[in-house]
């Protein structure tokens, strides 16, 4: 992606010698590769979307990891050659 952005932002210059608007994308392109591109958080999603609050307290925490925890083992007891290959491919 970066060898994408670099490549495409040289184009831009270039292109920019006799134009000024290519450099304005040019700038334009960075800008968007630095705010929404892989390397960096952007803005985080809001809270009701997706992922789950923070605790608010410790019991909520527990409550929320044992849960996690029953899944798990719910998932390597009803599947467990799929539970074995992927501890194979954890361990490696």
């Amino acid at each position: 992606m970066r060898g994408i952005v670099a490549s495409g932002t040289v184009v831009l210059v270039i292109l920019g010698i006799g134009n000024h608007l290519w450099w304005l994308a040019a700038v334009a392109l960075l800008y968007l590769y630095a705010t929404h591109g892989r390397g960096s958080p952007g803005t985080p999603p809001p809270a009701g979307v997706g992922a789950p609050s923070p605790p608010e307290n410790y019991r909520a925490y527990r409550q929320r990891r044992d849960r996690q925890a029953r899944w798990e083992r719910r998932y390597r007891r009803e599947r467990p050659f799929e539970a074995r290959r992927q501890e194979r491919e954890k361990s490696r």
